[in-house]
């Protein structure tokens, strides 16, 4: 067995289909939650739509590698705010060929309340990128990810 199979952690999520659009969802012990679509794509407006959770999934991945990195450069900061914006061609769901289904483009951006240099920011966001696995997703996926941190 190769140690990369030791060092594989399971993460995983059950669905329920709805009827519709619509499923329920769990991960793990915590309560289930909808995900459906807006009435104008169909659905009935119940849940966030999958890309919705995945953009909301990009915020929450930074809201770990963040604090993770920053503890790990000495550095403090005080809050964090997040926003990301994804851009999806509706013709690629409606089954036109040759459009992509997923994220055209993604803008992000972090709002960081922080005494640290514009230096030490830099060399925060740069490893924070490096590692955040949703992020890497995005990237990997040839998505146009646009970033910008700034200081409060």
């Amino acid at each position: 067995m190769s140690s990369t199979t030791n060092t594989l952690i399971k993460m995983a999520a059950k669905g329920k289909w709805d009827g519709g659009i619509k499923s329920s969802n769990t991960i793990r012990h915590f309560e289930s939650f909808n995900m459906d679509e807006p009435v104008k794509l169909g659905g009935q407006d119940t849940g966030g739509t999958p890309l919705e959770y995945i953009a909301a999934a990009l915020n929450g991945c930074k809201a770990v590698m963040i604090p993770l990195i920053a503890k790990e450069q000495n550095f403090s900061f005080s809050s964090i705010d997040f926003e990301t914006d994804g851009y999806v061609d509706i013709r690629g769901l409606l089954g036109e060929e040759g459009v992509k289904t997923y994220f055209q483009k993604i803008l992000f951006s972090v709002e960081i309340e922080t005494d640290e240099s514009d230096e030490a920011l830099e060399c925060l966001k740069a490893e924070v990128e490096r590692r955040c696995p949703v992020y890497n997703l995005f990237v990997d996926a040839g998505i146009s990810v646009e970033v910008d941190w700034k200081k409060k």
